[in-house]
């Protein structure tokens, strides 16, 4: 089809990562393609790295989140619509303060039938949620030491953060130690996914909010 010119060939690692949910995975990502340029939520030079970059990059880390879990920043669905499509046992909340944006991923849940996602537009500091979240994650947010004020509150005592960050990850934690301290992060280490299965691996900062 014409407007899927350009979109990176699926990588065959990808059904095996999605299992039964693949054909979901195609549909959110073929409407992501078709879409997300013109709606302002992926840059023009996506499409030709659409699979690696994006969709593996997010749902390799689906094995981490159990419970109920919320995405700061959902943006275009990366990755939490990717996360709640691989993992349809957890109960995902998306959390984005643009309302492009949420209506992007309103569609998508409805189209996909995803009945285990809720969607808020919100700015991380605006939700009120006091039984917290059993995860909470981001994805290309902001810097740690940004984002762990805006995403640790939101974590039940004991629960975690897992948030996915790029190569600069283990830098960003030893610039990030007075918010570490000062929410009471615990454990907090980087974990790489995806090595020997995917091109790109993933980076992920984990932590114990206590």
């Amino acid at each position: 089809m014409p407007f899927m010119t350009g979109l990176e060939t699926e990588p065959a690692i990808a059904a095996e990562l999605f299992g039964d949910r693949i054909d979901v995975a195609r549909a959110f990502t073929d409407a992501l393609a078709r879409e997300g340029e013109e709606r302002g939520l992926i840059g023009p030079l996506e499409l030709p790295r659409l699979w690696t970059r994006h969709i593996l990059n997010s749902v390799i880390g689906a094995p981490l989140f159990y419970g109920s879990v919320a995405d700061i920043g959902s943006g275009a669905g990366l990755p939490g619509l990717v996360l709640a499509i691989a993992r349809p046992d957890v109960q995902w909340t998306l959390i984005d303060p643009m309302e492009r944006r949420v209506n992007w991923l309103n569609e998508q849940v409805a189209e996909l039938g995803l009945d285990n996602v809720e969607v808020h537009r919100a700015r991380a500091e605006e939700v009120q949620r006091p039984e917290g979240f059993d995860v909470v994650t981001a994805r290309a947010v902001s810097a740690l030491r940004t984002l762990i004020p805006l995403t640790a509150p939101l974590v039940k005592d004991g629960g975690e953060l897992a948030l996915f960050k790029g190569m600069n990850a283990a830098n960003e934690i030893d610039a990030a130690q007075k918010p570490i301290k000062k929410f009471r992060l615990s454990n907090v280490r980087v974990e790489v996914l995806g090595e020997g299965v995917l091109s790109e691996s993933t980076r992920v900062v984990r932590a114990v909010v206590r």
